[in-house]
């Protein structure tokens, strides 16, 4: 079980909540979770939970909160109209950031390495945190992707999409194959979503095998 703890943006008048879940001995890296475009709801804390559980610390910063403090929305057609309202006026630059002031109080604080994992509108936050931050990331079905991926990486990046998911069609997961051939592209016969046990689109199977995967993706990245 995490912790809520407050950041601080350093900007004036404004922190940032964020939820902070700790192994039980040494930590052996950090990992940002970077949310959906459903705030930092139960799945994101579970998601950082299981990190923990696998021996890293792990925070999931609001992102949500510079526009709205207290964001958790569910998946249905008021939560998607209603996360698609704040992402489209939070945009993705001060996620990026934020999210780089959550890594950089994991670094400092345990001493560790830290990457990222995020996923939907977190997947690309999370591929930008690679290309331009230098923090290795786990990228889940980002379909906002393709625009940064011509940049030079300073970090790795894993991308997992699903073969059913109309938001990313096949060309658009190509792309990722075809800019960034050095990192890996893995698609599953799954939909959006898959990896979140509270949507329709959950996806057992897929979802175990991403999570070998980014597991392995961090034991190397962070060691």
């Amino acid at each position: 079980m995490g912790r809520t703890l407050i950041l601080d943006t350093s900007r004036p008048h404004e922190s940032m909540d964020a939820y902070l879940a700790e192994p039980s001995g040494a930590p052996k890296g950090g990992i940002v979770v970077i949310q959906e475009i459903f705030g930092v709801n139960a799945h994101i804390r579970s998601v950082a939970d299981r990190f923990a559980a696998e021996g890293y610390v792990a925070i999931a910063p609001a992102l949500f909160d510079p526009v709205q403090k207290g964001v958790e929305l569910g998946y249905d057609h008021e939560g998607v109209q209603k996360g698609s309202k704040l992402i489209a006026e939070l945009g993705l630059l001060r996620p990026m950031q934020d999210s780089a002031i959550a890594a950089s109080l994991i670094a400092d604080q345990y001493k560790v390495k830290v990457g990222t994992v995020g996923y939907c509108w977190g997947g690309t936050v999370a591929v930008l945190a690679a290309l331009r931050l230098g923090l290795p990331s786990s990228s889940y079905y980002g379909s906002r992707n393709v625009p940064f991926l011509p940049e030079p990486a300073k970090a790795n990046v894993i991308f997992h999409f699903g073969e059913r998911d109309h938001s990313i069609p096949p060309e658009m997961v190509e792309k990722h194959r075809e800019l960034k051939p050095e990192m890996d592209t893995w698609v599953y016969p799954a939909d959006h979503g898959f990896n979140c046990d509270a949507r329709a689109s959950y996806d057992e199977p897929s979802s175990k095998l991403a999570w070998e995967r980014t597991l392995a993706f961090f034991a190397r990245e962070l060691k």
